[in-house]
């Protein structure tokens, strides 16, 4: 999609110069801000025409049934769905009693730029009405980093080619009408009305409205205040509504003469707040925020970016289009969670109703990952919001006959939200991806607090999740029957390796961080039993080996399974699942994403280096990429067993995954954990970035389409950049209060103060290029950067 001549291809900005109206739902999506706790899709200013209106609040939800044809004990029997809550950026114009509507009329300029370092999404328009007057408007707005609650918006506008009756509304509406919904399971759910009023009013230049959702009852207030300066003519109206607010501006203005609001909307919810202390609540936000004033607030906004890039940024040379990927993806992850706060990050962020708002395992595993070493108090709050949700966790699993907390598949809130059981709540692998953040984490951060206060809860409940939910079979090994892994074309199978792999990091490291908090663990019960128990399940966990192939299997048996007919099976029938019942699938060697290669790439010292490359081989032959999620992972492993010039087009997938719509949903949302992955590809796999058991490695190497690439990452309490180029390699500490050690293609290094420590990058083996399915090639990618 960015390869349309409307978009142009800048370092720090997505810049759009033409409005293309078939590509109007997918610019809402790349076009979107939030800071996490809000978020709105870059709907135009006067709210028409649209592809899907959003703004959401994160956690903000409505409860829906979920019907079952025939009933099934442990299903839920609810699901949750972000709301589409108060729209606040809705700025109506009328020039001379025409409606400002791009449709109609001559749009003569449109101009769109999303400002990774300010931002800020600016929009600049010269229209030309169907009577013949010619404006020019120029809109800015943010969701403020800073002030967690604000958002701000600057609406300036003059006449062009003779004087205009200028009217202005700006509005807040609540139960926006939405558009209907396509068959994609992917989709969200259409909530009509979810909102009802409790409590309208009009304030001087401003006015706020509270609702509360039917079902789930939870109140939210939106309240918004203005500074408004125009010529002696002004006239300024306030009025409202149950489910609107509006303030009215009327002006005459002559050509050099403007009309200018500064718009300020303030948003809170709530479960437990009463009416009075919301309302007050958004009330205080918009006085902190005039206090600050506009300019003071974009300042705020850039000094919080300047910050962020400084330990975040990722630089590549000999690849414009990726340079900005990489830039858009981190803006877009920050964004997803920098002020989530002890809420969940859904899969699309708050950019999108795409799957219904809900969190997964992306969160923890691709997610996580990236802000861990770029903005780790993000990451710990994101741990908190899922420490929070125990109580939901354990009652799920006492439902199951389990012991220790099941974490839901899907969710907003903590309770399971899936209603099928093969490919949601059989994937039990999601309570070791929690965990194993929570190892991350603190490896990365040495936060020893966060461990006992937080981290160890969870990884006590997880590990007796897995005792309870594997066994020792006859023959001593520890077994994980009837789960499903990350491959979701294959359910319900047993040693899905993943899963076992691990579910054994998981029981390894809650057993020792029982040891370092050997207090709070006899407060939940730990014993030195169990925890003998746990290491002896990790330590006989049973996997699968293919001796005839000299491969791992998937799961135990997967290797014999009939293969899929890639051959009889055209592009239009892909993704499978919406062409295929799973039943077929689940039969089948098929994979929909990386399974086995994600194994190999977060438990690399499970594998020796010739498994590694036999494995890859064998998996990229049935991998078809049905999810975003599999692009980033092939590519670090491609990278890591020599395929640099197939690493390097999976990289550039998962990065264009929205900027080009290569799932032809990014209309409902971005893809957070693709844009994570991102990250990954270039950090984990062209960096060899590894951090596991609380070592720090790095095996780099560039594909033939990059010259160099340079990073920098966050470990304990320093910063550490990272400069690679084709046969060197250098390490320096940008911010340390001591040494850092870490490794080089095995070597040791010791990191002091600023100076460079430079090394030679050795040769990379060279393997004939793999296979993939017919037709699901990823695109080449040329060097310079473009793709056929």
């Amino acid at each position: 999609m960015i390869k349309h001549p409307s978009f142009r291809v800048e370092p720090w900005a997505l810049h759009e110069t033409e409005l293309q109206m078939e590509l109007l739902a997918q610019s809402e999506s790349l076009f979107a801000l939030s800071n996490g706790h809000i978020g709105l899709r870059g709907n135009l200013d006067e709210g028409e025409p649209h592809g899907l209106p959003g703004t959401y609040l994160n956690g903000f939800h409505e409860l829906l049934p979920l019907p079952y044809a025939e009933s099934q004990y442990g299903s839920p029997a609810s699901s949750q769905t972000m709301v589409n809550v108060t729209n606040g950026k809705l700025i109506r114009l009328l020039v001379d009693d025409e409606p400002f509507d791009v449709r109609y009329g001559e749009l003569r300029v449109h101009d769109r730029l999303l400002d990774f370092r300010a931002g800020t999404l600016t929009r600049t328009t010269e229209w030309t009405s169907p009577a013949g007057r010619t404006v020019r408007v120029v809109s800015k707005r943010f969701v403020s980093f800073t002030h967690r609650a604000v958002v701000g918006i600057s609406y300036e506008l003059e006449p062009l080619d003779g004087p205009a009756s200028i009217v202005v509304q700006s509005e807040l509406v609540a139960n926006e009408q939405l558009p209907v919904l396509t068959g994609d399971p992917r989709s969200a759910a259409v909530l009509e009305a979810s909102l009802e009023s409790e409590e309208h009013q009009a304030r001087e230049r401003g006015a706020v409205l509270i609702h509360k959702t039917r079902r789930s009852g939870l109140r939210m207030a939106a309240a918004m205040d203005h500074d408004i300066s125009g010529t002696g003519r002004i006239r300024i109206t306030t009025e409202t509504s149950p489910d609107s607010a509006r303030v009215v501006v009327t002006d005459v203005l002559e050509p050099g003469q403007r009309l200018r609001l500064v718009k300020f909307v303030a948003y809170g919810w709530s479960l437990e707040r009463s009416l009075p202390a919301l309302r007050d609540q958004v009330a205080a936000a918009l006085a902190a925020a005039g206090q600050a004033g506009w300019e003071g607030l974009l300042a705020d906004q850039r000094r919080y970016l300047e910050d962020f890039w400084a330990r975040a940024d990722v630089e590549l040379s000999g690849d414009s289009e990726l340079q900005q990927a990489v830039r858009f993806a981190l803006f877009h992850i920050l964004q997803a969670g920098a002020r989530a706060e002890r809420r969940a990050i859904p899969a699309k962020g708050l950019t999108g109703s795409g799957y219904d708002g809900h969190s997964f395992w992306d969160t923890e595993t691709f997610v996580l990952p990236v802000l861990i070493h770029t903005a780790p108090t993000a990451a710990a709050d994101c741990l908190r919001w899922r420490h929070s949700t125990i109580p939901a966790a354990t009652q799920r699993a006492s439902e199951l006959g389990l012991a220790g907390a099941a974490f839901p598949w899907r969710t907003i809130q903590g309770e399971e939200c899936s209603g099928y059981w093969p490919a949601g709540i059989a994937a039990f692998h999601v309570n070791a991806d929690i965990a194993d953040a929570v190892i991350r984490y603190v490896d990365a951060t040495g936060e020893t607090a966060f461990e006992r206060d937080f981290g160890l809860d969870i990884l006590v409940q997880t590990a007796r999740l897995w005792r309870s939910l594997g066994h020792h079979d006859l023959q001593g090994r520890f077994r994980i029957d009837g789960v499903t892994g990350p491959d979701e074309y294959s359910a319900v199978a047993d040693n899905n390796i993943y899963t076992n792999l691990m579910a054994a990091r998981n029981l390894n490291g809650a057993a020792q961080a029982c040891e370092r908090h050997q207090d709070k663990a006899r407060e939940l019960g730990v014993t030195p039993e169990e925890m003998a128990d746990w290491r002896a399940a990790a330590d006989r966990m049973f996997i699968p080996y293919d001796d005839r192939l000299g491969v791992h299997p998937q799961a135990e048996g997967f290797t014999d399974h009939e293969m899929w007919d890639f051959a009889a099976t055209g592009p239009d029938r892909y993704p499978l699942l919406l062409h295929f019942p799973y039943f077929d699938l689940y039969r089948k060697q098929v994979v929909k994403q990386a399974d086995l290669v994600l194994a190999m790439q977060l438990c690399c010292s499970a594998f020796t280096d010739e498994q590694k490359a036999r494995n890859f081989d064998y998996y990229e032959r049935i991998t078809v990429r049905d999810s975003s999620l599999s692009a980033c992972t092939q590519a670090v492993l491609a990278t890591e067993v020599g395929h640099l010039r197939l690493a390097l087009d999976y990289a550039a997938e998962a990065a264009l995954m929205d900027l080009q719509d290569l799932e032809h949903n990014t209309r409902d949302g971005l893809h957070i954990a693709s844009l994570a992955g991102t990250w990954i590809a270039m950090v984990n796999g062209f960096g060899g970035m590894r951090d596991h058991a609380g070592v720090l490695s790095f095996t780099p190497r560039l594909p033939d389409g990059l010259t160099s690439l340079a990073f920098s990452i966050v470990r304990r309490k320093a910063c550490l950049r990272v400069e690679v180029s084709a046969r060197a390699a250098a390490y320096r500490l940008k911010k340390s209060d001591g040494p850092l050690q870490i490794m080089h293609y095995g070597e040791p290094l010791k990191l002091e103060g600023d100076t460079p420590v430079e090394r030679p990058i050795p040769e990379s083996p060279q393997r004939e290029e793999p296979v993939q399915p017919p037709g699901r090639e990823p695109l080449r990618r040329s060097p310079g950067g473009t793709r056929f």
